[in-house]
This record gives C-alpha cells, structure tokens and sequence, in this order.
C-alpha cells in the first residue's frame, strides 16, 4: 500500500488520521508543522501528504509551494477548519497551488478516504 503523510499540529487529529488510514492499509508517517514535513519527506518520502494549513513554525500554503518545488509530482490534500476567516479561502488557495483535493474540518471518514483514493489514482 502507499505511504502518507500526515501533517497537522494537533495531536488528536495526527492520530485519528493515522487510525483511519492505517485501517485501510497505508503506511502512515506524521508530522507536526511543515518544517518537520518537508524534514521528514526529504528522508522517507511519501506518495501521498495530507497537509493542515493553519500551523505553527511552517504553514500548510508554505509546504504546499514547497513540495510542489522540490517534488512537482507528489501528490497533496489540503485539510483546514480555517481559523478566523473559515477554511474555503486557505484551501481554494492550496487548490491554486497544487493541492489535487481539499478538506474543510471537521470531514469524515469516508470524505478522507475517497479523498485518499481519488489523490493516488491521479498520474
């Protein structure tokens, strides 16, 4: 199965991501902030990452542009409950940069996991 990533600074919902992928068989790494992401990636990449936007040390637009630079065919889904301003602004402006799907928090689990296979099917 592919191997993803899943980038958010909450621990709860790293876990819970985790949970759900790993019970339909991927391998699943984690991080905390893009700075670890792209850390970790350069490493152990992944065919997959599922980035927050809103973190600390290192947002999700910033790691989006990031990995599109350095890995133009990974494959990306933005995930954002939005903060202040609500998540359809961040994710449409992850979708202009390269994110193939986006979330809006809180999803569930059928919405990742259609998400996940649609995102991996892509060429």
């Amino acid at each position: 199965m592919a191997r993803i990533l899943v980038v958010d600074d909450d621990p709860n919902i790293r876990q819970m991501l985790r949970s759900m992928l790993e019970r339909e068989g991927y391998d699943v790494d984690v991080a905390a902030n893009g700075r670890e992401c792209m850390n970790f990636f350069r490493e152990t990449p992944a065919e997959l990452v599922i980035a927050d936007i809103i973190m600390p040390e290192q947002e999700g637009i910033e790691t989006i542009r990031q990995l599109r630079a350095e890995y133009p065919g990974c494959r990306i889904i933005a995930i954002s409950g939005g903060g202040r301003i609500g998540p359809s602004d961040y994710l449409n402006m992850a979708k202009l940069l390269g994110a193939s799907h986006t979330l809006a928090k809180p999803f569930d689990r059928s919405q990742l996991i259609l998400a996940v296979r649609e995102a991996l099917a892509l060429n």
